[in-house]
């Protein structure tokens, strides 16, 4: 046991021990989500985050450490949002058809996203940097937390509450969807990506090519659109 310690904490010490370990969480997921018949409950990506929890608290390695390895990863969600730019060139004629409703889905969705959360916090008596850090919970990752960072949050915990509404909304979407009766691809789409940024969106892909185009397109125009809002919907709070 000794020397398993010691060989743990020598290989601990590398940043690509980090990569891997992501790489194989992630993986881990993917093949039980196939396994459970790729059941929307049985995300992969909530998997993965439990099972790198877990071996983060009981190997006792801080964050700072794991993250020296995974940023690669990190990285690699700029050009991941970028390429969703293809699959919606290929769906342009649909999109053009459907601007209008499109753009008033945007307007509800994101407005309702940033006041409800904000509005729910302040009511519970939460404020300052936490509250901050609530407004762009529904934008994708990277410009969330650069959104948190000038509003005065912490990026950390946006980091955190971004990846908790993807997964809630990955998992919720499509008995949502299916309950209330909604089927065109579009419209399912576009709702996820917006509610549900990155997450979402590749679960929309998971279901059906169409829907994941238009939710990149929820995905993209819903950042922009936050960004412009969260600063003023927070004043309101404050």
């Amino acid at each position: 046991m000794t020397d398993f310690t010691e060989i743990w904490s020598y290989l601990a010490q590398g940043p690509l021990v980090w990569l891997v370990a992501t790489l194989a969480a992630y993986a881990l997921g993917h093949a039980c989500f196939q396994a459970a018949g790729r059941r929307p409950y049985v995300n992969p990506v909530l998997i993965a985050v439990l099972v790198l929890a877990g071996v983060l608290w009981g190997s006792g390695t801080p964050y700072p450490v794991y993250f020296e390895g995974a940023q690669f990863v990190h990285f690699l969600l700029g050009p991941a949002t970028v390429a969703l730019a293809l699959p919606l060139w290929d769906n342009l004629g649909h999109v053009k058809k459907a601007a209008l409703p499109l753009l008033a889905s945007l307007l509800a969705g994101s407005t309702v996203a940033v006041v409800s959360a904000l509005g729910i916090a302040s009511a519970l008596g939460i404020g300052g940097e936490t509250l901050a850090s609530l407004a762009p919970k529904s934008a994708t990752a990277p410009v969330a937390l650069g959104i948190s960072a000038q509003l005065g949050g912490s990026p950390t915990l946006t980091a955190v509450l971004v990846i908790l509404t993807g997964i809630i909304g990955a998992i919720t979407a499509t008995p949502l969807l299916n309950a209330l009766g909604i089927r065109d691809w579009r419209a399912r789409g576009f709702a996820t990506g917006v509610a549900a940024h990155g997450i979402g969106t590749a679960r929309a892909f998971q279901v059906h090519p169409t829907a994941g185009a238009f939710a990149g397109l929820g995905m993209g125009l819903n950042a922009v659109l936050t960004a412009i809002l969260a600063p003023w919907v927070l004043s309101l709070f404050q």
